[in-house]
């Protein structure tokens, strides 16, 4: 054996013992990428109802919301109803109410006028 072969061996085995070094981190990664597919394939098993759970949350959401907007739009008809007959009872009979309140505080004027007045004797106990 040569000084060369002897250096070839020894080289050999330095490489020998490298690959073996890091063949164990190496197989510590593939243990991680595995437990972490694992972890994302649970993850995505237990996403997908919620997700679907959501979808039927937000639409009968939806459904609820258009109903509240057809009350609401009703509810808003009506008031404008109301409004317009107010104010339409108001025109019609509160120009002859005002004129009948103002003639009967007129005649109880006068009526009043008409009265002699009445002193109130001091009561006794």
């Amino acid at each position: 054996m040569t000084g060369g072969d002897i250096a070839g061996l020894i080289a050999a085995g330095i490489f020998a013992v490298l690959v073996g070094l890091l063949a164990v981190p190496l197989i510590k990664l593939g243990r991680v990428f595995d437990e972490t597919s694992t972890a994302i394939r649970e993850l995505s098993d237990n996403v997908t109802p919620l997700l679907e759970e959501a979808t039927t949350t937000i639409s009968e959401t939806n459904k609820q919301i258009a109903r509240v907007d057809a009350i609401t739009s009703s509810v808003e008809e009506a008031t404008s109803n109301v409004s317009s007959l107010v104010a339409l009872f108001a025109a019609t009979v509160g120009g002859p109410l005002i004129k009948i309140a103002g003639f009967s505080a007129g005649v109880r004027a006068a009526i009043g006028g008409l009265r002699p007045s009445r002193k109130s004797a001091p009561r006794t106990k």
